[in-house]
């Protein structure tokens, strides 16, 4: 997986710009709980920003996209099918910070997150993430990543917690025999 450690890089295009304190309700609203199936969550990302979510549907938004946003992203409720709902297109979320539950989903599941204080990007814009920093290619500026700790970062490469932990346990049956 790329762009989730110091020797990878991963570039997109910013497809949506969100101020601070988007709540988990607002990138999978409530009224979709029932919805649980990594399958069928996507479906229901950004659910009322119906442009934006009829994009996502329609598949007019590649993965590696990447969603900019303010401080504290994902914050509200621990509903894991807002992390979920945004694995299922593969968009990148870039954001000045992340609300502590929200990043931990997003690592569970290996939704590509990166942490980007100063931030300043718009729709439109093409990102090149690389190393520890941002570079913004419309304007040329370059911004520092707050690197996320190793553990976490071996998760998301590994494509979530499940795969991770599935790799470390076939690494340690085959050096018992």
């Amino acid at each position: 997986m790329v762009g989730i450690n110091s020797r990878s890089s991963a570039a997109g295009r910013v497809v949506l710009k969100l101020g601070d304190d988007i709540s988990t309700d607002e990138i999978y609203p409530g009224r979709f709980m029932a919805t649980v199936l990594p399958a069928e969550t996507p479906q229901h990302a950004f659910a009322d920003l119906k442009e934006f979510n009829s994009r996502l549907r329609d598949r007019q938004i590649p993965p590696g996209s990447i969603v900019v946003a303010g401080s504290n992203f994902g914050c509200g409720s621990s509903r894991e099918q807002a992390a979920s709902a945004l694995k299922g297109h593969e968009l990148m979320i870039v954001a000045r910070g992340f609300a502590r539950i929200f990043l931990q989903n997003a690592v569970n599941l290996g939704l590509r997150v990166f942490v980007c204080p100063e931030l300043d990007a718009n729709e439109g814009d093409e990102l090149k993430i690389s190393g520890n920093q941002v570079v913004n290619k419309a304007t040329g500026k370059k911004f520092i990543l707050q690197p996320l700790p190793a553990a976490r970062r071996a998760i998301i490469a590994a494509g979530g917690l499940i795969p991770y932990t599935r790799k470390r346990l076939l690494k340690n049956s085959a050096l018992e025999k």
